[in-house]
């Protein structure tokens, strides 16, 4: 049993101002996450199911939050949900708050009908009583291919602090592709713009003549990393190279590479952040992959 005395359950409370200030103060205070540039990208995702308790004085002790994040698995689109922001003020923990929110919100995505919740955490133990297993997940390593001599690059690098690049960026997202067939997001804006403003070293270049965003990274002497690719339709990873006017030995994929008509090694990847997805039997990826960083939650 869970110890509730002194505070109110809420859900859906996301447009309370106050609220919403409250749960970002939790995530800042436990996580050290500054979620404040997310009211400049629109705010938070208006599909977000959360669930939460509150003190008498209005502080957000305790949360746990879903959200709609369609998947593409073995070539089906499949209705998910994601699961985040799970988090218990250091006074309040012990009390068996975070594990009644667990099943609060798991019971919310099976009312709601998502087929499969998926969530990240460092500590799959407390998900596997709830029905959740372990996803590996790899990335997908290889020789680049041989780009045209002579071609000039066609790019612009994205600044999401300047407001046209951001709306040529939603539109992108609203309109997108899956990166993959086997296993991809369908689509999960929010998510994306998160991860731009907080991964390290992500450079975002827009490719004109493909309508195209590129989230990549390379590294001096290092491999070209290809975390995710925007579009509509998904550009073969030399028309990508060719167009950021880039030439590496090696390309590291971050996200199985069917539709760059280009293969790599599936290579296991060693991380404390597990994958984990709870649902109907088959909707595990039938091949190795992973979702893309900038859909990670």
């Amino acid at each position: 049993m869970s110890d509730r005395s002194g505070l109110v359950y809420r859900e859906d409370f996301l447009g309370d101002p106050a609220a919403w200030a409250a749960l970002k103060d939790l995530l800042e205070d436990v996580f050290g996450i500054d979620l404040g540039p997310l009211d400049r990208l629109g705010g938070p995702d208006p599909s977000s199911l959360p669930s939460a308790y509150f003190d008498a004085a209005g502080r957000c002790v305790a949360n746990f939050t879903a959200f709609s994040m369609p998947l593409l698995i073995n070539g089906r689109t499949v209705k998910a949900a994601g699961l985040q922001s799970g988090a218990v003020r250091t006074d309040y923990r012990g009390r068996g708050l975070f594990r009644d929110l667990v099943r609060r919100t798991v019971e919310r995505c099976d009312a709601l009908g998502f087929e499969a919740v998926a969530l990240y955490t460092d500590k799959p133990a407390l998900y596997e009583p709830h029905g959740f297993e372990v996803v590996p997940q790899h990335r997908f390593s290889g020789p680049a291919p041989i780009v045209p001599t002579g071609s000039s690059p066609s790019m612009r690098r994205l600044d999401l602090h300047d407001a046209a690049d951001l709306a040529l960026l939603q539109r992108l997202l609203r309109a997108r592709s899956p990166v993959s067939q086997h296993f991809a997001v369908c689509g999960q804006a929010t998510m994306f713009l998160i991860n731009a403003l907080f991964l390290d070293d992500l450079t975002l270049s827009y490719l004109p003549a493909q309508d195209a965003v590129i989230a990549w990274r390379a590294a001096d002497n290092g491999p070209f990393e290809l975390l995710d690719v925007v579009a509509a339709e998904v550009p073969s990873l030399v028309t990508i190279l060719q167009a950021l006017g880039v030439r590496p030995e090696r390309v590291e994929a971050a996200f199985p590479p069917d539709r760059l008509d280009w293969k790599g090694e599936a290579v296991a990847e060693t991380v404390d952040l597990q994958f984990m997805v709870r649902g109907k039997t088959g909707l595990m990826p039938s091949r190795p992959g992973r979702l893309s960083p900038m859909a990670e939650f």
